[in-house]
């Protein structure tokens, strides 16, 4: 059984025969980690995951100088500080219209080139196109946070006009990576706060889940499991994300999510990727505490509706000692279910001879 046919009966909601993975790192520890297992090839091939992610999640920077960096869209981010994305610099949107602004071609071939090698490469893996800053994420970066929050109320037309030529953006790309053999399509956008969500319930149903049924929607209409990304506490969008067609939800932030209770309620019906804590025992457990907890996740996650991981991108303030732990037991674990299974195999082929 591949990595691939493991996560489709995830997502199927079936029980797997383990809990698969899929774990992501900023670039300090992934420094790390190329420098503890002798470059980046064995890194990746120790870490092991089970999903292939392809195209570019958050589109690709171009060098400005200064630590400056501008993306696909235009917006600026200073990466003095955060040296993975960086913060939003300027405005590239100062009023409340689209006028004299284009977005960037959705069918920019660098979202798509490297897919065939990529497959060809690690065939087993289950295959996720990725878009980042999918909706909110991407208008509030080009309008800036305070202006789309203050656009909610004073200018909807002009929201409902950026967040459909969003939209159509994201849909215009997803249909050319489903010309390749993907099997999910993976939409971020971040929408809580440690309590409750950034624009509140009536506005997210007003502005942001229209355009959701129509991204959401297309991915399922081509027969294709779909993904999606919010931080912060969001668990009263569940069902909404599920009549909307959603197969998996992440990060499934433990500090804001009962995971064992929503693990419970939902099995069947969404899985969940992610809650292992990058807020606390991540960065500051010892290793026993790190391997009990990653245990515990294991447990609940082996009925299915589970795909481990940390509850976000592994940052530089993990020690080293910590991710080799939770790599350790995630791979023993799969270890366990091959020597079972080879012990089954042997049965039965002993029980044949005989």
């Amino acid at each position: 059984m591949t990595k691939r046919d493991v996560m489709r009966l995830v997502f199927s909601g079936k029980q797997p025969p383990y809990v698969p993975w899929h774990c992501q790192f900023t670039q300090e520890p992934w420094a790390l980690l190329a420098e503890h297992f002798g470059g980046e090839a064995a890194a990746e091939a120790a870490v092991d995951n089970h999903i292939l992610e392809l195209g570019s999640a958050i589109g690709f920077f171009k060098d400005i100088g200064h630590d400056r960096f501008r993306d696909v869209f235009g917006v600026v981010w200073d990466r003095t500080v955060d040296k993975d994305i960086g913060v939003v610099e300027g405005q590239v949107l100062p009023e409340p219209t689209l006028q004299g602004y284009r977005l960037p071609d959705p069918l920019d071939q660098r979202f798509f080139a490297e897919i065939p090698a990529k497959i060809e490469k690690h065939p087993d893996r289950f295959r996720v196109f990725y878009i980042g800053f999918s909706l909110f994420e991407r208008a509030w970066t080009l309008r800036g946070m305070e202006n789309l929050l203050f656009d909610f109320v004073d200018h909807p037309a002009f929201v409902h006009e950026l967040f459909t030529a969003i939209a159509d953006y994201n849909i215009a790309q997803v249909q050319a990576a489903l010309a390749y053999d993907v099997d999910a399509v993976y939409f971020g956008d971040d929408w809580g706060q440690q309590r409750g969500l950034i624009m509140g319930k009536p506005y997210w149903d007003r502005y942001i889940k229209p355009q959701l049924k129509r991204m959401y929607g297309f991915v399922r209409a081509q027969g294709k499991s779909q993904m999606i990304h919010s931080c912060g506490d969001v668990d009263e969008l569940f069902d909404d994300l599920i009549d909307l067609g959603v197969n998996c939800f992440n990060p499934f932030q433990p500090e804001v999510m009962d995971t064992a209770a929503l693990l419970e309620k939902y099995r069947g019906r969404l899985a969940f990727h992610g809650g292992l804590s990058t807020q606390r025992i991540l960065p500051y457990g010892s290793e026993q505490v790190v391997r009990a907890e990653v245990r515990r996740l294991l447990d609940l996650g082996r009925d299915g509706g589970y795909i481990f991981a940390p509850a976000h991108a592994v940052e530089g303030d993990v020690p080293l000692r910590n991710m080799l732990a939770f790599i350790e037991v995630l791979k023993r674990q799969r270890l366990t279910w091959q020597q079972s299974r080879r012990k089954d195999d042997t049965h039965v082929a002993a029980h044949i001879e005989d």
